[in-house]
C-alpha cells in the first residue's frame, strides 16, 4: 500500500468516532428548558446565552437542528421562579438546566425525575441541591462557582487595594439560600484581618438605595458585592452608586469591572455556562446525573479598571496589577 493512501485511511479511520457522534446527535431532536433569574436584554445575559450555545456546539448539539431550547427568565423576580419551573416541567424535557440556588431549587421543587444541570450555583451541599459533590445523588449535578477561600481572597485584594482598611461594607441578598454561607466566611476572614464588616442588605431591585444609604452610613472604606443574580441584574446601579461615592468596591462578575466596576475578582460565569453544555451532552448520551460530580471553580479572573480607578482617586497597587488577567486602561 502507498504511503499517503496509508495516510488516508488511518486520517479516515480517526474520523469515524466523530462522524459516529455526530450522527448519533442528530439521530433525534432532544428538548432542553433553561430557566435564568434574570433578564434576556441585558449583555450578560446574552452572554451567558452565547456561551451555552457555543458549548452545546462543540458537543455537536446544534440548536434548531438535533436539540430545542425552550427559554424562560424570571426578569429579576426570583419570586416568579417556582411557576416558571412548573411550566417547564409541563413540557416533558429531556433536561432542565437552571442558574442560581434559587433557580435550581425551583426546578427540584416541581420535578425529582427530570434531569437538572446546574449551570452556577454557590453552595450545592449547604443548601441540600446535592448530597456530596463527588457523588450528587438525584436527579441534579452541574457547576458550582463558590469555594471556602474565596471569600478571604476577595476580602484581601481590598486590604491591598485599600491601605489601613478598617471597616468593609457587603452588599448582599438576604434571600438568597446561599449568602449566609458567604456572609459568615466573610465575616471570620475580617476577623482575622482586623476589618469589620457591615452587611446592607438588598432583597429586591426596589430596595437598592435603602441598602445604599446604609453603606453610606457605615462609613465603610471599601465594599464587596456578594455573588446573586439580584445584585448581578441591577450592577449598573451599583457601578454609579460606587462612582458617585468614591467608595472602592469588589464585583464577582468580570463583566461588571468591564463596564465601570472597579475591580472582579472570581471564576467566569459564561465559562460555567460553557461548561454546562458538557453535562447537557454527557445526560443526553446516557449519563445519570447523580453519578456525574459537581465541578467546582479552579481557575479565577481578576479584573482592574484603571479609569473608574482615576476617576473615584484610587491607585491600584503594582503587586495587583501584576496579577491581573485583564487591565482596562
Amino acid at each position: 500500500m502507498r504511503r499517503r493512501a496509508f495516510i488516508a485511511l488511518l486520517g479516515g479511520a480517526a474520523a469515524w468516532p466523530l462522524v459516529a457522534r455526530a450522527q448519533q446527535a442528530a439521530s433525534t431532536v432532544r428538548r432542553i428548558g433553561l430557566l435564568l433569574p434574570g433578564n434576556a436584554r441585558t449583555t450578560a445575559v446574552r452572554g451567558q446565552l452565547e456561551a451555552f450555545r457555543q458549548g452545546l456546539k462543540e458537543y455537536g448539539w446544534v440548536e434548531g437542528q438535533n436539540i430545542i431550547v425552550e427559554y424562560r427568565f424570571a426578569e429579576g423576580r426570583e419570586d416568579a421562579l417556582p411557576a416558571i419551573a412548573a411550566e417547564l416541567a409541563r413540557l416533558r424535557l429531556d433536561i432542565i438546566v437552571a442558574e442560581s440556588t434559587v433557580g435550581i431549587q425551583a426546578a427540584k421543587t416541581v420535578t425529582q425525575t427530570v434531569p437538572i444541570v446546574m449551570a452556577t450555583s454557590a453552595d450545592p451541599v449547604g443548601t441540600g441541591l446535592v448530597v456530596s459533590l463527588n457523588r450528587p445523588g438525584g436527579n441534579i449535578t452541574g457547576l458550582s462557582l463558590q469555594t471556602a477561600e474565596l471569600s478571604g481572597k476577595r476580602l484581601q485584594l481590598l486590604t491591598e487595594l485599600v491601605p489601613g482598611l478598617t471597616r468593609v461594607a457587603v452588599l448582599s441578598n438576604p434571600l438568597s439560600p446561599s449568602i449566609a454561607p458567604i456572609v459568615e466566611q466573610t465575616k471570620a476572614a475580617a476577623q482575622s484581618l482586623g476589618v469589620e464588616v457591615h452587611v446592607a442588605e438588598v432583597q429586591a431591585p426596589d430596595k437598592f438605595e435603602s441598602a445604599f444609604a446604609a453603606i453610606t452610613s457605615a462609613h465603610a472604606g471599601a465594599l464587596i458585592v456578594l455573588p446573586d443574580p439580584v445584585l448581578y441584574g441591577q450592577h449598573p446601579r451599583v457601578v454609579t452608586f460606587t462612582a458617585a461615592s468614591h467608595l472602592p468596591a469588589l464585583f464577582p462578575e468580570k463583566e461588571v469591572a468591564e463596564v465601570g466596576g472597579l475591580i472582579a475578582y472570581g471564576p467566569s460565569i459564561p465559562g460555567s455556562f460553557r461548561r454546562a453544555a458538557a453535562y447537557v451532552d454527557k445526560i443526553l448520551r446516557g449519563a445519570k446525573p447523580a453519578d456525574l460530580p459537581v465541578e467546582q471553580p479552579t481557575a479565577f479572573e481578576l479584573v482592574v479598571n484603571l479609569q473608574t480607578a482615576r476617576a473615584i482617586g484610587v491607585t491600584i497597587p503594582t503587586s495587583i496589577l501584576l496579577r491581573a488577567d485583564e487591565v482596562i486602561e
